[in-house]
Formats: structure tokens, C-alpha cells, sequence
């Protein structure tokens, strides 16, 4: 199935499933049926196996033609889960790890290779497909993400990675937009990405359940991983490449350690990390070395306002937003203070 929430101009948000290229209410359809459903996703996946049974009946009766679709023009797409309790970004693939730190200068660290990390991003600032409102200094350095994510669709707390995709409600595409000066200024104190990474993370279109994934499964000794090509375009230039299979450490090891003494809950997002050759970060540092070898000058690519950049993942559908000013100009970076008194 292909889960959606979406927006009318009756309601808000609706949970609701794409089929044929066409959204469905799903609660309104189960209704009919007399599977009454939840009409969020939220309370959709607080529901378990018994929801997603129910989900299932409906979408078996959708693809036989016993309900039907609103109006093409009638719904506008949110993110799959609009409101997640908390969103985790992982650092899984070790191409675009190794590459970027190749690029600048300093070595590969074998910590990498020992165990998965992640780190918390702002789940208050999840959208979806559609405009990404951004300030002043967002602009410096706009960067796109190229990422996979899942969602949890029920409890657990230190779950094993071999039971972990047991835990896996679906699949969706993430964008983890980063505005790389304010990042890179921070992190220099050790701590971030803070104001680098929270004002928009987007994910979506669908989320799309195991099951429609099943032919593209790889099993490994750390759980599921999945042949399923990965591209980005920037104003429709392929700017990206990858697949998914290539992730270092599977969704599972890193729920696995995710879960560690402490309580995952459903709607949970987490990220997989940026592809190798995901971003805009990893892409110039690669081009500037290029350009030197060849002894020419290199102006560094970033995402600006009015840009679209387009996410797609094989079977997961494509991420379309397109990059908005906000009416305004105030800056951040302009208020640091010029120079810092002596301890």
C-alpha cells in the first residue's frame, strides 16, 4: 500500500491511500465497508496490525473498484506523517562519509564501521511535498539531502536488529535540508547541526509498506536492505545517483541502537543518512578537487530561491519542493558578535 495524508477543503488532514495514481479516503472507504478506520495517520498507526489489516481490506477493495477517488484537484498531499513524536536522521552510508571527509582533508574514522549513529532533528518542522518557506541565511548554503526514512508503527524499546523491521510501518523519501554555513559555524563548537538542520525536513510523497518492496529485498545478517535506485534533481538536472542497498548499517541496527533504554513510539521517523553523492556538500568538495587537478577555479552549487529540487526513489515515488523566501530579511549570521571576551 502507498499511505498518504492529505488536506481538503473540508479537513485539515485525512488519512488516505494512493492507488492508480489517484487518492483515496482511506476512513471514509473503510467506513463504507464497515472497517471503520482512524482518519489520521497518527491514530492510524497507534492502531497496530489490527489498523493496518483493516487498511489492507481497503485497499483490496480499491483496486477492485468498489470505492472511488476524490476529485484529482480535491487534495493537496502533506507529509506521510505530518506531526512524527520525534525525528532521527542516521549517518548509514559510509561513500558519502568517506568522500566528504576525503574531500576535506582528514581521514576515515574507524568508529564508522563499529556502530550506527544518529542525531535528533526538529520533528516540529516535518512538511511534505510542495513550497519549503526558508530565511536569509538558510540561503547561504542551501543544501538538499538525498535520503530514505521509515516510520515505526508501534512500541519497543531495546529491540533487537534481527526482530527490528517487524517494527517498520513503511518507506518514504526524506529531504534533509541543511543550510551548511550556519551548520558548519556551529559544529565548530562541537554541537549541532542545531539551526544547520531544524527549520525543514521533508518527507514523503507515500509511505509505502513492506510488502510492495518484497521483489526488491536483500536479505542481510543485519536485517532488510533493498535494491532501490536513488536520484535527485536540482531544476531538473540529474545532479545524484545512488541506491539504497548501499546503506553501511540497515534500518534495523540502527533502530537497534535507536531503542537503546529508551521507548520508540509509533510515527517515529528515522532517516538513513544521505546517499553517496546525496547532497550539494559532499558533490563540491568532489568538483573543487576536480577543478584544481585540472588548475581552474570552482564556484560551489547550492540550492536558491524559486529552485525545485526533486527526490525519487524507486517504488517510493518523488519528493517535489520547490524553495520560497520568506517576505522578509532578517539575519542571524549579520548579529554575531565580532569578537568574544577573554575567560
Amino acid at each position: 500500500m502507498r499511505l498518504v495524508s492529505f488536506r481538503t477543503a473540508e479537513h485539515p488532514e485525512r488519512l488516505g491511500l494512493v492507488h492508480a495514481d489517484r487518492v483515496y479516503d482511506l476512513a471514509a472507504a473503510a467506513s463504507a465497508l464497515g472497517r471503520p478506520l482512524p482518519s489520521t495517520m497518527a491514530e492510524f498507526l497507534t492502531g497496530g496490525e489490527a489498523a493496518m489489516a483493516s487498511a489492507r481490506a481497503v485497499h483490496e477493495a480499491v483496486v477492485a473498484g468498489a470505492a472511488e477517488p476524490l476529485p484529482s484537484e480535491g487534495a493537496a498531499l502533506l507529509a506521510p506523517v505530518p506531526h512524527p513524536p520525534s525525528c532521527r536522521d542516521g549517518y548509514a552510508f559510509r561513500q558519502h562519509v568517506a568522500t566528504a571527509r576525503r574531500n576535506r582533508g582528514v581521514p576515515m574514522i574507524p568508529e564508522f564501521d563499529q556502530f550506527p549513529v544518529f542525531y535528533f532533528t526538529n520533528h516540529r518542522s516535518i512538511v511534505g511535498p510542495g513550497d519549503v518557506l526558508v530565511e536569509t541565511d538558510h540561503l547561504v548554503g542551501l543544501d538538499f539531502e538525498l535520503e530514505c526514512a521509515v516510520v515505526i508503527d508501534r512500541p519497543g524499546r531495546n529491540i533487537r536488529a534481527e526482530e527490528a523491521d517487524r517494527w517498520i510501518a513503511g518507506y518514504t523519501i526524506m529531504n534533509d535540508f541543511s543550510a551548511r554555513t550556519l551548520q558548519m559555524e556551529e559544529m565548530k563548537l562541537n554541537l549541532g547541526p542545531a539551526k544547520g538542520k531544524d527549520f525543514a525536513t521533508a518527507i514523503g510523497p507515500w509511505l509505502v509498506t513492506p510488502e510492495e518492496l518484497a521483489d526488491r529485498r536483500l536479505s542481510t545478517p543485519g536485517g532488510a536492505a533493498y535494491n532501490l535506485r536513488m536520484t535527485a534533481r536540482h531544476n531538473g538536472r540529474l545532479v545524484s545517483e545512488g541506491n539504497l542497498r548501499d546503506m553501511t548499517w540497515t534500518f534495523a541496527e540502527i533502530i537497534e541502537r535507536a531503542s537503546y533504554g529508551v521507548d520508540l513510539f509509533p510515527g517515529d521517523v528515522i532517516g538513513s543518512g544521505t546517499v553517496g553523492t546525496g547532497c550539494y556538500l559532499e558533490l563540491n568538495g568532489t568538483w573543487a578537487l576536480a577543478a584544481a587537478q585540472r588548475g581552474e577555479s570552482f564556484t560551489p552549487v547550492w540550492l536558491r530561491a524559486g529552485d525545485t529540487i526533486e527526490l525519487e526513489i524507486e517504488r517510493l515515488g518523488v519528493l517535489r519542493n520547490r524553495i520560497v523566501k520568506a517576505d522578509r530579511d532578517y539575519s542571524i549570521l549579520a548579529r554575531k558578535k565580532t569578537s568574544a571576551a577573554a575567560p
